[in-house]
Parts: C-alpha cells; structure tokens; sequence
C-alpha cells in the first residue's frame, strides 16, 4: 500500500524543481541561461522545451518578424519585391554588422531581405523600417501587430534589427509561433530562409546560420547576438517531409549554438528519448508564458574570461562541457518541460561543404542596377592603390548582374534545392 504522503513529497519536489529552474535563470551559473525549443513545424506540436516561456532578449533573430512584416506588405499589394527603398542618414550610421552603402544608396526590397538574412546587415533593417513603416517607431507598430495577431503574447518589438533596448524581448515560445507562420503563410518566399552567401561585386558574404551548410536537411532561418541575450538560433530543417524547428537562446557562442540546435533536430527526427511516462506537451501557443524580467548575459557573454572578443561569428566552444540537463541550485535537475531528450554530447554537425552557390545581390533598381566599378588592370600597375579607394564598402565585381523586370521574377532568390 503506498504511504499517503508520498503524493504531497511528490508535489513539494516538483515545485522545487521549478522554483530552482527560475533561479537559475538568474543565478551566476552559466549553465542555467539559455532557453530550448523543438517543435514539428507542420503541427506546432512541442517535442522539447526547457525555459521556453521565459522572456528573453532576441538580438537579430528580431529580424524574422521583420521579414514577416514585409512579406505580409508584399501579400496585401502595398509593395512589391521591386520597390526600391533609400539608405538614410540614420540606416548608414548603424552598427555593427551592416552593408555600408552610403547615404542615398537604393535598393529593391528583394535584393534588401537577401542582405537582411544573410549578413544580418542592421543597416537594411533600418531602411526597411524607415522607407516601408514611415519612421523606426512606425515599423515597429507594425511589427508589433503583427506578433499580436499571430499570439506572440511575450514579445515586444522597438526596432527591425535587435540592437540592445530595455523593452525588446521575446521567448522561444514566441519566436517558434513567428517561425511557423513564415513557413506556413509563405511557402512561396521559403527560399529567403535558407540563402547560403550572397555575393556584392567580389565580396561574398556567408550565412552565419553554420547549420546550412553542416546539418543535412537544413533549411533555415536566422541568428542572433547581442552581450544581453548571447548566442541565439531559430533553426528548420526537413527529411522525409517532416519539418522540424528548433530554437536555442543564450549559448556559449555560434559554434554552440549551433550544436546544440542540431542535437534537438536530431532527435526530434531519430525520435531518440522518447519518453512514454512524460505526458504530451500539447502545441506551441499552449505554452504557459512566465512574467518575469529576461535575463541579463552580459557579464558572462562579453566578459574579460573569454579567449576570444564576442562577436555574431564567434565560433569558440566552450571551455567546460555540459551535461544534455542543467541542474538547480542545490544539485537537483532543472525544470524541463521535455517528452525528447537532445543527444547527450552527440556531435550531429559535419564538416563545412558548400553545395550552393553564392546569390547575387545588387544595389539600384531590379531593370538597372547599380554598376559596380572595377579598377582598369592598368590603374593597379600605376598606382596600387587604385584598386582600393578610399571608403570603399565593397570589392567590385566583373559584370553586374542580370536585370529582372517583374516582380515576378524576384518572388525568389535563386536558390538550387540541395538546400532542402
């Protein structure tokens, strides 16, 4: 016969376990500061979730609903992917990742997303924002409508690009509803998700998304990094029809991230750790959302430990190895909504292999681009320095790149299937 008071112990320990959990968030530990989510993209049903109700500080993965926003200008006939857009005074001050087109500069709202999810350029974020809301604040409403609409009931947006603001959060539960609707509400601008590198004049520009290019199957979507937030991924990938999402906030660093988001898709495809005795986690949008301040990496992201400066494309690892759970204060697991359990230390991502070639993006409107001028052969023997001006932004190309006339023909970027 059972004791009675197991049931109660039972209770007493499960809410220990989550108390510790939140403190952890907020302790000095690193290991507790980052926040998990595995979802089936298809049904939005919840395979893995740790601290995914936590708010959180997104940095550029901000710029999904960005692209989301635009996209649905796009669908509701307000713009087109030709429409052309002006680099302001504002947008060209922007730091740190950026294009750096100069003030004036013009660019059509495809050749814009390209740049705005490949290179995480805040510059373009900024002429989005300011040629297709009005103003930043305006953008913003928009984006913020737009993450109600869709239910994003913990995210609240003050820019198009992520750079630091007290008030622009979000959480994993949140960022996984907008992923979601970008495949689902778009399939025909999918590519967007998943473009390798692009390529301006000779300078070519990689996605800082590793997973493209080391995970098979990947097909998506953005990262993210700011000192407050560390490093943060939303990643997609498919095999046998299935589509998977999986969102990681505040790792170590992009090597980690990166990991630990291709350990999750692992198992979610592999099924491995299923667990018959964790009851079902039901769909994304049923998630509890926790009010609570979103914590702050800062100390530990940019701190005077770390080996190398902290940066969007850093890929060191970490210097200690963490088990597959974080613990609570006290030695205790941490709370974890879970029914799959990521591969404990199974490393999932291989070797570099670039199977896609770059996309070219272009400055100037899509039925004539800007030229992008290359120093004579000539000038380099006469003086070395020509082949380089001074305030260049970007090597110059050969040829410029084939006009398109329609905004038809600019739905897509060109983008082979392999990525699939």
């Amino acid at each position: 016969m059972p004791h009675p008071s197991r049931p109660r112990r039972l209770s007493l320990a499960l809410l220990g376990i989550f108390a510790g959990a939140l403190l952890g968030l907020t302790s000095a530990g690193r290991a507790h500061a980052e926040a998990q989510l595995l979802i089936d993209a298809a049904t939005g049903k919840v395979l893995h979730a740790e601290n995914a109700t936590y708010p959180w500080y997104p940095a550029s993965v901000t710029k999904l609903m960005t692209l989301y926003t635009t996209l649905r200008l796009i669908q509701d006939k307000k713009i087109t992917f030709d429409t052309v857009m002006t680099v302001t005074k504002n947008a060209a001050a922007q730091q740190p990742t950026k294009m750096g087109f100069k003030v004036g500069t013009q660019v059509t709202v495809d050749n814009a997303i390209k740049m705005l999810m490949v290179k995480s350029a805040n510059d373009i974020a900024v002429t989005i924002a300011e040629n297709l809301g009005g103003s930043i604040e305006g953008f913003a409403d928009m984006m913020n409508a737009n993450a109600r609409r869709l239910g994003m009931t913990q995210s609240n947006f003050v820019n198009p690009n992520g750079l630091p603001a007290e008030n622009h959060v979000s959480s994993a539960r949140d960022l996984a509803i907008l992923a979601r609707a970008l495949i689902n509400e778009f399939p025909q601008d999918d590519a967007y998700l998943h473009v390798h590198a692009i390529r301006y004049g000779n300078r070519i520009m990689r996605n800082y998304n590793s997973l493209l290019d080391r995970y098979p199957g990947a097909d998506g979507m953005k990262t993210g990094f700011i000192c407050a937030s560390g490093y943060n991924v939303v990643a997609s990938a498919t095999r046998n029809g299935r589509r998977l999402i999986a969102i990681v906030l505040g790792s170590y660093s992009g090597a980690t991230r990166a990991q630990k988001a291709a350990q999750l898709l692992e198992s979610g495809f592999d099924n491995s750790g299923l667990n018959w005795l964790t009851p079902s986690l039901g769909t994304v949008d049923k998630l509890a959302p926790i009010d609570a301040p979103p914590p702050n990496l800062r100390d530990e992201m940019c701190g005077g430990h770390r080996r190398k400066p902290p940066s969007e494309d850093n890929q060191e690892e970490e210097v200690t190895s963490e088990a597959a759970t974080s613990t609570a204060p006290g030695g205790g697991p941490a709370f974890m909504l879970s029914s799959l359990k990521p591969g404990a230390g199974k490393f999932v991502l291989g070797p570099p292999v670039e199977t896609v070639p770059p996309v070219t993006v272009f400055t100037g409107p899509a039925n004539h681009p800007d030229p992008v001028v290359a120093a004579a052969p000539h000038a380099k023997k006469k003086k070395k320095v020509a082949a380089k001006p001074a305030g260049e932004t970007a090597p110059a190309a050969a040829t410029s790149p084939k006009p398109k006339t329609t905004a038809k023909k600019q739905t897509k970027p060109k983008v082979s299937s392999a990525t699939q």
